[in-house]
């Protein structure tokens, strides 16, 4: 796979990981494309998603996450779900987890010496433990799962993925600036 949306290679590469890539991980990256766009790094970051599991491969994004993100301007239509590739541990310099369980399995499938790309979308130091919205509770650094939800866990779940991309285009914008 190369990045053949953007006009030049990227200097970095970012892939979000739930586990369908239905919902979260589209609509993260969804949400960091439109900020690296507001940003004019467009061109220098690439961005993906992928699901740890095959149970919707090649599956159009869930419509309720297509209707909530293109609420707030996000575009998901016509954003098919993929199963993560051992590939992608090569071909992304980070890979984002929304929840732990897919850290886990994220970390159970990285090629050894390759465990530097892994972590979350979210920081451990975020402010969402104990938010609630109809009954999806944010565990600390985790983005609540809203497959099985309402519309409002699917803007629960943007309201946590927002500003988690503020912070990666900050860090984005240091390690472009650094040259790394």
């Amino acid at each position: 796979m190369g990045f053949k949306w953007l006009k030049r290679q990227p200097s970095v590469a970012v892939l979000m990981v739930c586990a369908g890539n239905l919902c979260r991980s589209p609509m993260a990256e969804a949400v960091l494309r439109a900020k690296l766009v507001g940003a004019g790094l467009a061109n220098r970051v690439a961005v993906d998603s992928a699901g740890t599991h095959s149970f919707c491969r090649t599956a159009p994004v869930d419509p309720r996450a297509v209707a909530r993100a293109g609420l707030r301007g996000y575009r998901l239509a016509g954003q098919r779900s993929r199963l993560l590739a051992l590939a992608d541990f090569s071909r992304f310099d980070l890979l984002l987890a929304m929840d732990r369980h897919n850290l886990a399995s994220l970390v159970s499938r990285c090629p050894s010496g390759e465990q530097h790309r892994l972590g979350m979308l979210l920081p451990t130091t975020t402010r969402a433990s104990g938010l609630v919205a109809d009954g999806a509770v944010a565990r600390l650094g985790e983005v609540p799962d809203p497959y099985h939800g309402s519309a409002a866990d699917f803007d629960f779940a943007l309201d946590l993925i927002e500003p988690a991309c503020d912070s990666l285009l900050w860090m984005l914008r240091r390690r472009l600036a650094e040259g790394r």
